[in-house]
């Protein structure tokens, strides 16, 4: 006997306890952070959020499109500019949703991972007591054994074990009774599927840490060789775990630049040549494309662009010389017209005194023209590779503004120059290759000729390969995740004359239309969809049917009964 001992009521005006109010609200935003609706709703904002980052040009990716969006937009752009709109994938606020979300998929999937494994080391569970209340229902008579065990229903039981596990499903007998359970790689392919997620994260994480990349505009030519520091790339970044001295040591040198186009102006190959330097090695040549990239010390050098850098020589009032390439950027037509300037800021030094006059600087800025129409107007090319190759260039004398020590752009004059007067147009002219161009003081332009160049990017990112294998099995959790379905069978063997427990009011017949024969069990199966399954009635008559011996689904009526969702009794199909 068990006693219960009585404990006196607290009095009525005892004080309750009061729950702490700073862990109630940890508690309450844990637990809203880590549910599935929060996840979801973060991964919604985070696509919203990379949106920018596919519209707008990036300056990881191509500053030039940058400062040109700056160029169009004078107004928008710094606005963007300073919400972080052209570096999207790096600025705070795309950074606090994806570690939102990185925390909430790990509050999600840690108890459901628990819960999975558990769900995989338990046992099918015992089959319901009254099988005909499933969804699906079934009996079978004449279900043939043989042997002593024949009265108990053993080798029946046997039997459907058997073929069970053929069909791969778990099988666990308990006496006169199958539990079978199949699908467990939809829960599985849940979990690989949200696990691959925060796989990438890090992937992007370790990346944005550990990485680093940088753009140049590089020419051909021995006097224009590239080598991997930090202060000759054109724009470069790297993550806050890498110094200077982490990138990799190696210089480049264009040797050629070969690009083919169809005669629509389509591009039909890019190919790159360069001679690598790397320490300890020999100078070797490589090449590479637009999807083939160099791999140098870890990193991949990747081709973005190219274009033409006219080389002109400019001889002074005073007979000095200068001779120099300088690169027209594309102004994003398919002939590649391109626009930028030739500036000699250093000319027009008093061999009398050795001083220079600020005032007598010169610039010209205008297009190249690959391909030039024979007649005027001389304002787009005609075809990209270099058929007719001429410059229109206008000429400016005065001060350039460079020595004020403002930062400014080498492919554009500055037009506060221009507007306040210090800078003046002394004239224009179309030059082709090896014309010269006189001006008023006497000095000479000569159009040289061009060198190619070509726009590259270097990057070195160690999540690359995490983000690989993570968005690999990501996609196969997403399939087990679609295309797995949970279901239960149960099968529960009769002795022959003994009606099934099941409270029917009908069963099937047998095959000869009499009652059941000697030698033969009694068996009652049931079936239940853990999840939405429309082909499951399908896939239980199929099960019936090779339980019962039968490979004609057809030839099944009269044998088994099956209950479907509204609770009729219907023949098996």
């Amino acid at each position: 006997m068990t006693v219960v001992e009585d404990r006196p009521a607290p009095p009525a005006d005892a004080p309750r306890r009061r729950p702490n109010p700073v862990l109630a609200l940890l508690r309450n935003s844990w637990r809203q952070l880590t549910s599935m609706r929060t996840a979801l709703i973060l991964l919604f904002l985070l696509a919203v959020a990379a949106i920018p980052g596919s519209v707008l040009p990036q300056r990881g990716v191509n500053p030039e499109n940058v400062n040109k969006y700056f160029v169009e937009h004078p107004d928008l752009a710094p606005k963007l500019d300073r919400i972080g709109a052209f570096e999207v994938f790096g600025s705070v606020w795309f950074s606090a949703i994806y570690l939102l979300l990185f925390t909430s998929l790990i509050g999600c999937i840690v108890p459901r991972l628990r819960d999975h494994v558990r769900a995989l080391r338990a046992k099918p569970p015992a089959a319901p007591k009254r099988l005909d209340r499933l969804p699906q229902h079934a009996v079978l008579t004449g279900v043939a054994t043989s042997g002593p065990a024949t009265v108990e229903g053993i080798a029946a039981v046997e039997a459907i074990a058997a073929e069970l596990r053929r069909r791969r499903w778990r099988v666990q007998v308990r006496g006169t009774e199958v539990s079978a359970e199949k699908g467990y790689l939809k829960e599985t392919g849940n979990l690989l599927f949200h696990t691959s997620l925060i796989a990438v994260l890090l992937g992007v994480a370790l990346g944005s840490w550990y990485g680093w990349h940088g753009n140049k505009l590089l020419v051909a030519g021995a006097d224009n060789a590239f080598c991997n520091t930090r202060q000759q790339y054109a724009e470069a970044k790297l993550g806050p775990r890498v110094d200077s001295a982490d990138l990799p040591p190696f210089c480049l040198t264009l040797k050629k630049f070969d690009a083919t186009f169809l005669e629509s102006t389509q591009p039909e190959s890019y190919r790159a040549t360069v001679d690598v330097e790397e320490a300890g090695r020999a100078t070797r040549t490589a090449s590479f494309s637009v999807n083939d990239p160099l791999r140098l010390g870890g990193a991949n050098v990747y081709l973005l662009g190219h274009g033409y850098a006219p080389v002109l020589r400019y001889t002074d009032r005073y007979g000095k010389t200068q001779t120099s390439n300088f690169p027209f950027l594309t102004t994003g037509d398919a002939t590649l017209t391109s626009e930028g300037v030739a500036a000699f800021p250093d000319v027009n030094v008093d061999p009398a005194t050795g001083k220079r006059n600020a005032d007598l600087q010169v610039a010209f800025e205008g297009l190249y023209l690959p391909t030039a129409p024979q007649q005027p107007p001389f304002t787009r090319s005609e075809f990209p590779t270099e058929r007719n190759p001429a410059v229109v260039l206008v000429a400016y004398r005065g001060n350039l503004g460079m020595d004020a020590g403002i930062p400014g752009s080498v492919y554009q004059l500055d037009q506060r120059q221009v507007s306040n007067g210090k800078l003046k147009q002394i004239g224009d002219r179309k030059l082709a290759v090896g014309e010269k161009w006189t001006l008023d003081d006497g000095s000479v332009l000569e159009f040289v000729g061009t060198q190619p160049y070509i726009t590259i990017s270097v990057r070195y990112d160690p999540g690359s390969a995490l983000l690989l294998v993570s968005s690999t099995t990501l996609l196969i959790g997403l399939m087990g995740a679609l295309f797995g379905k949970r279901r239960r069978v149960w099968f529960r063997v009769t002795p022959a004359g003994t009606p099934p427990a099941t409270g029917a009011t009908e069963t099937a017949a047998d095959p000869a239309g009499g009652s059941p024969t000697a030698g033969s069990s009694l068996v009652e199966a049931g079936g239940l969809p853990r999840t939405d399954y429309p082909g499951f009635a399908d896939e239980f008559a199929q099960l019936v049917a090779a339980i019962r011996g039968d490979g004609t689904p057809g030839e099944r009526a009269g044998e088994a009964t099956a209950r479907g969702p509204a609770g009729t009794r219907e023949g098996a199909q």
